[in-house]
């Protein structure tokens, strides 16, 4: 399980770019600049005839430094030590600090509270207060209007009347403007006849004037109160309004957040820098997708609580379906995913029946990813990627709702939070059926990710896997010599691979001059050979000794082969290998001389 994975529906994905065969292999031994996309993702398009059809695509969709571009589809990986890219990488790793500093300083990286839910019962209290807000005020008494707005004189008498009366009012106002105190108490009475005359209409509206203007002294006596408040507010200096900043020291602005992932701040030194660097690859330079990725996985891992997930005991039934060992010719670590050790039926029944063991087993492989991760020192110019071999043999297969449900899952939290921390993708053991199914989801994955898929059938798993893993790192059960607990050989001890023909004889010397015991193992994968061997000394006058008489080595004998002899005369050993089959086989030996024990 990788990144790098788009979602397929199975076990892991894989890249069907040929009918159904023993080996399809992505990688291409030529140099990487020298190759098209469609070459080393295999893809039967027609050739592209160097570097600038390759980089023409690119910047059709965008403007893309060619270098980006041939690197992406790359199977060389990509240097982490920033002083060796290219200027438009370097410029996309400064904008990308440049975006997290900020939002460090902002404090974006935490994610904001949820709002607190509104209570049911609450909920009547606000609109009513809404509605009495939107409720219009009730309309006062509505003001006297003059006689002449109501009923327009008829005379020039009455209008008369009129005119006295807007002298009059302006006269109240003023007053009212001087004494400060004016209140209307009462509500003036419309007049609706008038008389012949026009004298008692007047009348009326003099009296209601003078009912509601207050006396001199009344006025000047409910004054006094306000004058006197007046006068304190005057004899009071007067102070500028205060801002919230003056009236409080101004705070000094919060640190920025102090934000870690895999173990290593976000922002500081070149180690951080490798990791913005995977999730800048990740997003194809994209500088704000690539922000967006990584506050999201910090969020993300706040969430999942990462941290305390390390601490945790998940127990140790999964050790078989994932686990470490060695590392590839290039030292990265190796992570095998075993498939089909969910056919055991206790298991499957462990880990996908219901909802409470399905996500146990998927916080078990995201702590084992981070352990691994964490094992890391994260240095530009050391190793900060893994090699993924997926055993497909006797997976559950594409029917299995549960398993598929999970894969999917597992492979999209892989995929969106822990970008590009694979170097390879190796599938062994591929059934037909699998690769016909990768085919049709083959252009739904990025070049990218496609140029990192290595996959073979049953017959060619372990001499794919040689081509990436030396046979000292692979274990016995996929074809190596590597064993747990061995004591004669250690990963150390270089193995020694030949291929021998179909119907042909291959004969190994190893030439013995001093005294001690030699020791050695020899293997041939699928063996189907027979197999011998005898120590000839160097003496014209001494004998051979017979030291494994010639037999046929089924493939269901035991795969590794070990021997020892201790050393009198100076000779050899010859090894013998007959290979009558039709096939060529894979031969793996090694040997050392120790002291003798006695």
């Amino acid at each position: 399980m990788a990144e790098e994975h788009e979602k397929p529906a199975a076990a892991a994905v894989v890249v069907a770019v040929e009918p159904p065969c023993e080996e399809v292999v992505v990688e291409s031994d030529a140099p990487p600049a020298e190759k098209s996309v469609t070459e080393k993702a295999a893809v039967p398009e027609p050739e592209a005839k160097g570097d600038k059809e390759v980089e023409k695509p690119a910047k059709a969709e965008e403007e893309v430094d060619p270098k980006i571009v041939a690197q992406s589809v790359s199977f060389k990986e990509e240097s982490y030590v920033v002083a060796e890219l290219p200027e438009s990488q370097k410029k996309a790793l400064e904008e990308f600090k440049q975006l997290i500093q900020e939002a460090l300083n902002k404090h974006e990286f935490t994610s904001p509270p949820p709002p607190p839910p509104v209570k049911e019962e609450e909920k009547p209290a606000v609109e009513e207060v809404k509605k009495e807000e939107e409720k219009p005020a009730e309309p006062e008494a509505p003001a006297p209007a003059p006689v002449c707005e109501q009923e327009p004189p008829k005379t020039e008498e009455a209008a008369e009347p009129c005119k006295v009366e807007e002298s009059k009012a302006e006269e109240v106002k003023e007053a009212a403007k001087e004494e400060e105190t004016v209140v209307v108490t009462e509500v003036v009475e419309t007049v609706t006849t008038v008389e012949d005359d026009g004298a008692k209409t007047l009348e009326a509206i003099e009296e209601t004037i003078v009912a509601v203007v207050p006396t001199p002294a009344a006025a000047e006596e409910a004054s006094i109160p306000a004058k006197e408040a007046e006068a304190a507010v005057e004899a009071t200096p007067a102070e500028e309004p205060k801002t919230e900043a003056e009236e409080t020291p101004a705070a000094p602005p919060p640190p920025p957040e102090e934000v870690y992932i895999f173990g290593i701040p976000v922002l500081g030194d070149e180690r951080s820098d490798v990791v913005l660097l995977k999730f800048l690859r990740a997003r194809d330079y994209k500088v704000k997708d690539a922000f967006t990725m990584i506050k999201n996985t910090v969020r993300w891992r706040k969430e999942f609580g990462i941290d305390a997930l390390l601490e945790e005991d998940l127990g140790c039934e999964w050790d078989k379906v994932v686990f470490s060992h060695g590392v590839d010719k290039e030292g990265h670590p190796v992570c095998y995913n075993v498939f089909g050790a969910f056919q055991n039926k206790e298991l499957y029944q462990n880990t996908f029946t219901d909802e409470e063991k399905r996500s146990k087993f998927i916080k078990w492989r995201i702590q084992f990813l981070e352990k691994s991760i964490r094992k890391f020192d994260f240095n530009p110019t050391a190793t900060s990627t893994i090699v993924q071999v997926n055993d497909i043999k006797n997976s559950p297969g594409l029917f299995k709702r549960e398993f598929n449900q999970v894969t999917n899952q597992a492979l999209q939290l892989l995929q969106d939070n822990y970008p590009e921390f694979v170097a390879k993708q190796v599938f062994i053991n591929v059934p037909w059926w699998y690769l016909a199914f990768n085919r049709m989801i083959s252009p739904f994955l990025t070049q990218r990710t496609k140029s990192k898929f290595v996959f073979a059938g049953p017959s060619k798993s372990a001499e794919t896997l040689f081509k990436y893993i030396a046979p000292e790192h692979v274990p016995v059960l996929y074809g190596g010599l590597s064993k747990e607990g061995e004591c004669e050989f250690i990963t150390a001890d270089p193995v020694t691979e030949v291929t021998v023909k179909p119907a042909c004889k291959h004969t190994i010397e190893i030439p013995v001059s001093e005294s001690g015991v030699l020791i050695w193992e020899v293997r041939v994968v699928a063996w189907d050979v027979s197999y011998g061997a005898e120590f000839v000394p160097s003496a014209e006058d001494a004998y051979t000794i017979i030291l494994q008489k010639t037999r046929k080595i089924a493939p269901s004998d035991e795969p590794v082969i070990s021997n020892s002899y201790k050393i009198g005369d100076a000779g050899k050993v010859v090894l013998t290998i007959d290979n009558q089959s039709s096939k060529k086989k894979k031969l793996l030996y090694r040997s050392k001389t120790k002291p003798s024990c006695d």
